[in-house]
């Protein structure tokens, strides 16, 4: 053999374990843990970019006892068990290791190392250089001039100079300093007493155990000379424990261990299986046949399809644009999809071309087309382009199938609902990614300048797959269930979300520069104080700086390392506030800090320039619980008891004359709470319209309702939303700062009183453990697949969230189908007014003064008799100026 020939062996117990605990907790939507797998992927996926070997083997410890425990039968005994997450991860490396085609050896009675330590030096003595891929120092014994380990995870090369380095002696001296230190993993007992500086400097001095026990009587120190004497066997044993077996026999030589090429599909079905989106996308685009896309740029052709398009009856659509954001983007061109694998491109706007269809004349011909609502409209996020649209004068109608809300609400705990994802998960197809086409970074365009061809591609893919697609889903909603609640509520409710987003609020934006100033100088004297109680400055916003601060310097108690540091999260700095002044200061710090950059700096510059207003951007396929969320910006975030949230709400304002108006649903969990738990307790109290919070204090500390205290209300008041949210006595105890057996005992007491509720919780989690899934009112499901994880963490987990998410998805079920009541009425009564926010339970409306009245009469109305219910459902309505005086 030649020097030239390079084998690569991989410690693959090593990788898998460094893996595992590298990645936070991760798993698939219906609850296979991901995170050993995901990790040991991308590793390896680097070791092939990095080394692009031909001759490379897999290592793994076979399951069993070794030849070790024959020697000594503690070997090893003091490991712990292998994490259930991880053992269940087990088999799926093994596939991903086969889908590289990568060979694997393991052999019963060896441990990895041994066969490691054979294949290499067999290559060795070939004359093929060898690397180890490894963190693991008993390997330091098989370095040599041809043989070297690489930590891929460290970028660490440990060479013959390095293990000299690294323990003060040459590898082929490193089992004699093993051996008397000993391992207390592997509980290799090794010479009491002896730890690393001394087996260095006994073996730098007398080479080996034997040479030692030879020239005892030269130990200069006492203690250390009786101790080898009193353990002479356990030195020996150790030794023989440490050392690696390079004789094994094995049915293959080096040489045949070639790795072949990966297979895509089989990865492809793996990475769909594990929902490895990322890794899904890196794979080579396989090509869909008999796909017929055209490109259409004269109207006479526009107008043949246009016909086509009206005897279907039904069609996909997606637009081309300038922007991601629907109130600033300008039409660039448009596709459609009415059969499998045909779509048609019509542009508009590209630039540098010969020829395209004039936009003014497209959108002509265009409105009577999407106006007509006994024709299906199609899309992927398709209230993108009922925006777009309505900005060019025309009334998307007819909308009939949304894939990205139809692939949420059969799984919402999916990560994402995005077309490349969809496609993936129902056709097993890559689709070519925006970025593709217009590249990234430096090199990025937008979209009219991307070439016809490569634009006509593109876009007739998205509305072909989205056809395709729209199939597949619209029948699996009828099949689980969700048929209503897709037709009845998020199709109607987008395009009330459209309406509110095209809306938009006014800011204030002389206000808002006020406050940017006010708080420039609250922090700079804030940060003062941080400088005064730490003696020294520092990088407030670094938590590596921070941590060493606090723990290190001030020496506060419960430190927390991480990987990268200290834990200073809100809840370390918030326990820690009770005993030192610094992290309180710290606390206000960042809440200033977050609130000036986030809303008061940043909102002045997002303010459209053709409305004058903000646009923010409600989603309705984000959350698991049915919940909407806001985002650019995210609204639902501004705080709303604190002094600072409330300044901010109070840039928030109307048109002259008009008048903001809030509605806001008084207690609409716990009032869910007692429907479903049919608890008489509960049900007595909110019919009779009693403080909950007041009737809950008497009943679990016995006293009549004028004898409760603010106090006993207060912690009443924790106690019940806990229960809505499955609070542990551990989490009760941390709001109350009380003890857990004190909270525990508050708990006892509140199920006591609330029967029902206790007898709900229970039939909740048996049913989720039988179904895995649970569903609200409105037979949302919410899927809990960890709810039978031997994960004691995972399960209690599954279980709070099998508690709340019934009530939770069902607020947010109602306040959706009032949305869509409230609007529909407003319109049908021509009211000026309109709907122009939502945060969780509360509704935001603005309206000329003399509708107020009007519109707070409608909305009450609607909001509280939304759905039929054994208690009576309670909205607070305000209104004002803006919307701090609505509060």
């Amino acid at each position: 053999m030649t020097k030239n020939n390079k084998l690569i062996l991989v410690d693959g117990s090593s990788y898998i374990y460094r893996a595992f605990f590298a990645l936070p907790q991760l798993s698939t939507s219906d609850g296979i843990p991901t995170n050993a797998v995901y990790g040991f992927t991308t590793m390896l996926q680097r070791l092939i970019h990095d080394y692009k070997p031909s001759l490379l083997a897999m290592v793994l410890d076979a399951p069993g006892p070794t030849f070790r425990h024959e020697v000594y039968q503690s070997y090893k005994a003091n490991r712990p068990k292998m994490p259930d997450s991880l053992a269940a991860q087990i088999p799926l490396i093994k596939e991903v290791i086969a889908a590289f085609n990568i060979p694997v050896i393991e052999k019963a009675g060896y441990e990895a190392d041994d066969i490691i330590g054979t294949l290499a030096r067999q290559a060795e003595a070939d004359g093929a250089a060898v690397t180890i891929i490894t963190g693991d120092k008993d390997l330091y014994q098989l370095v040599t001039q041809h043989i070297t380990l690489f930590d891929t995870m460290k970028d660490v090369l440990v060479d013959e100079e390095a293990v000299k380095k690294k323990i003060g002696v040459t590898p082929d001296k490193a089992i004699e300093v093993f051996g008397l230190m000993g391992d207390s993993v592997d509980n290799v007992p090794g010479v009491p007493g002896v730890g690393d500086k001394t087996a260095i400097e006994l073996i730098q001095q007398f080479g080996s155990i034997e040479n030692l026990y030879r020239n005892l009587d030269n130990v200069t120190k006492k203690k250390v000379r009786e101790t080898l004497l009193t353990h002479k066997e356990q030195a020996f044993l150790s030794r023989q424990l440490v050392t690696i077996d390079t004789c094994v026999p094995l049915e293959r030589r080096w040489p045949e261990l070639h790795s072949g090429a990966p297979d895509t599909e089989a990865l492809r079905g793996l990475y769909k299986r594990l929902e490895f989106t990322r890794l899904l996308k890196n794979l080579p685009r396989e090509q869909a046949a008999g796909k017929t896309y055209h490109l259409l740029t004269t109207m006479e052709e526009v107008r043949q399809l246009f016909l086509r398009l009206r005897e279907q009856g039904s069609f996909a659509l997606d637009l081309e644009t300038t922007s991601e954001d629907p109130m600033r983007a300008e039409m660039v061109g448009i596709s459609f999809a009415f059969q499998e694998h045909e779509a048609f491109y019509i542009p508009v706007a590209h630039k540098n071309v010969e020829r395209q269809v004039e936009r003014e004349e497209l959108l002509q011909e265009l409105k009577p087309l999407l106006e007509d609502a006994s024709l299906k409209k199609i899309g992927q996020n398709i209230k993108y382009e009922y925006i777009i649209f309505k900005r060019c004068g025309i009334t998307l109608r007819g909308i009939y199938c949304d894939t990205m809300i139809a692939s949420y609400l059969l799984n919402p705990s999916k990560h994402n609902h995005n077309l490349d994802d969809i496609a993936m998960d129902y056709l097993d197809y890559r689709t070519t990614t925006f970025k593709e086409v217009t590249g990234s970074g430096k090199n990025a365009v937008t979209f009219d300048l991307v070439p016809l061809e490569a634009a006509k591609d593109y876009a007739c893919e998205d509305s072909d797959i989205t056809f395709i697609v729209s199939k597949m889903l619209l029948p699996k909603l009828q099949e689980d269930g969700f048929d209503e609640l897709y037709t009845g509520v998020e199709l109607p409710l987008l395009e009330v979300l459209a309406d509110m987003e095209m809306a938009g609020v006014r800011i204030d934006v002389a206000l808002l520069k006020q406050l940017s100033e006010e708080y420039a100088v609250t922090l700079a004297s804030t940060t003062d104080k941080i400088y005064q109680l730490a003696e020294e400055e520092f990088n407030i916003n670094s938590p590596q700086q921070m941590g060493k601060i606090l723990f290190e310097k001030l020496k506060l108690p419960g430190a927390k390392k991480t990987k990268t540091g200290y834990s200073t999260d809100i809840s370390v700095l918030t326990s820690l506030a009770k005993v030192h002044p610094l992290p309180a200061e710290i606390v206000s710090f960042r809440t200033l800090s977050k609130l000036k950059s986030t809303y008061i700096d940043s909102m002045p510059e997002i303010i459209n320039p053709a409305t004058g207003r903000i646009h923010t951007s409600y989603n309705q396929t984000v959350t698991a619980t049915g919940r909407l969320s806001s985002s650019a910006p995210n609204l639902q975030n501004i705080p709303i008891r604190t002094d600072e949230g409330k300044r901010i709400r109070a840039a928030f304002i109307t048109e002259p004359g008009w008048k903001m108006l809030s509605a806001d649903y008084s207690q609409i969990e716990l009032r869910i709470l007692a429907h479903l738990s049919r608890d008489t307790t509960l049900i007595d109290a909110f019919v009779h319209d009693q403080d909950i919070h007041t009737r809950t204090a008497a009943e679990i500390w016995g006293v009549k309702p004028e004898d409760v205290t603010a106090q006993m209300r207060r912690e009443a008041k924790v106690i019940n939303f806990g229960i809505v949210y499955g609070m542990s006595a551990f989490g009760l105890s941390q709001q109350l700062d009380i003890e857990p057996r004190l909270a525990q005992a508050y708990i006892d007491d509140y199920f006591r009183k609330y029967k029902g509720v206790q007898d709900y919780i229970d039939q909740v989690i048996t049913s989720a453990q039988e179904r895995g899934y649970v569903t609200t009112l409105l037979s949302r499901r919410r899927y809990v697949p960890e709810i039978k994880s031997g994960n004691v963490t995972a399960r209690k987990f599954a279980e709070r969230t099998a508690i709340n998410a019934p009530i939770q998805g069902t607020a947010a079920d109602l306040i959706k189908v009032a949305m869509i009541r409230i609007v529909d009425r407003m319109r049908r009564e021509q009211f000026t007014g309109r709907m122009i926010l939502q945060v969780h339970d509360e509704l935001i409306f603005e309206a000329p003064e003399q509708e107020i009245e009007t519109l707070r009469a409608l909305v009450k109305t609607d909001m509280e008799g939304v759905l039929e219910m054994s208690v009576p459902l309670k909205v607070d309505i305000s209104w004002g100026n803006n919307w701090s005086e609505v509060h």
